[in-house]
């Protein structure tokens, strides 16, 4: 009972956040990472709050919740130390929702209250942020895409600082998925 009253606390906050972040982006916002594990935070949180925790969901809860530690790890340890606004990052606006109470909610609620996914899972979020990490990479070569993070500005960086960047965001978000299941048993 008290997970799906987390969830439920989660999916509001989404929709509050999503209502910031959305109506001068529209479609433009899935590029950004935020937008994506705030995403899936919500359709995890709706599926636990409609089907309880089969399986899938509780994979899907614990996927979410990993990107969105990702998420309020780049914020406050890359984006804010390279120059972001702290205040709009972290303290209002969609940032509010995305970057600081809904990473914070879901992480407490899946590690105190829900069902755990099992530790052989942990490489599904490092894939999974691989593969969104490739594919910006790609569409900013391709100039189809500018950032939307300054470490995926391909352009102008060299390519020995794209390599270091996704060794390490690599490297944090496999740690991440690990801290979050170890922390979880």
């Amino acid at each position: 009972m008290t997970a799906r009253i987390l969830c439920l606390v989660i999916l509001l906050l989404e929709i509050r956040g999503f209502s910031l972040s959305l109506p001068g982006r529209k479609r433009a916002a899935l590029i950004f990472y935020t937008q994506l594990s705030n995403l899936a935070a919500a359709a995890s949180a709706a599926l636990l709050l409609i089907l309880g925790q089969p399986y899938p969901v509780t994979v899907l809860r614990y996927i979410s919740t990993c990107m969105l530690v990702m998420t309020f790890f780049v914020t406050t340890c890359v984006l804010i130390p390279m120059g972001g606004d702290p205040k709009k990052l972290l303290w209002s606006g969609n940032g509010l929702y995305h970057h600081v109470l809904c990473p914070v909610i879901s992480t407490s609620g899946y590690i105190l209250v829900e069902e755990h996914a099992p530790g052989s899972l942990i490489w599904l979020p490092a894939v999974l942020t691989l593969v969104y990490g490739l594919t910006m990479l790609y569409l900013n070569a391709k100039r189809k895409v500018d950032g939307p993070y300054p470490f995926f500005r391909v352009h102008n960086q060299s390519a020995a600082a794209t390599v270091l960047w996704m060794a390490v965001l690599s490297a944090a978000v496999t740690a991440i998925s690990a801290a979050v299941w170890a922390i979880s048993r």
